[in-house]
């Protein structure tokens, strides 16, 4: 009774070492993401000013940081670039979570 109880938990040690080598090898195997690469200059902080304000103007309530983002259809790190310059130049105003203009 004693080796089917040994044999039984060896059998399921076996199968969950197996399962996890599966899983392991599932993750490596996933592509990787692309990295996103954007140029902070001037020219363009202003632009994704414009498209900030666009999105806020169009949305008309408060909206957070990802919000803004998926209405204009930029990243969030972009979002970020023409939020300061919105921000610098007094459009905006921030309730602590979301913001809206001025």
């Amino acid at each position: 009774m004693a080796e089917k109880k040994a044999t039984a938990k060896k059998a399921t040690e076996t199968k969950a070492a197996a399962a996890k080598k599966t899983t392991t090898a599932k993750k490596a195997a996933a592509p990787k993401a692309a990295k996103v690469v954007f140029v902070a200059n001037a020219e363009n902080a202003g632009f994704k000013a414009g498209d900030v304000y666009q999105a806020l103007a169009a949305a008309g309530t408060a909206l957070t940081v990802k919000e803004i983002a998926k209405a204009a259809k930029i990243s969030e790190e972009e979002t970020l670039l023409g939020l300061g310059w919105l921000f610098k130049e007094g459009k905006l105003a921030n309730d602590g979570e979301k913001v809206t203009l001025a």
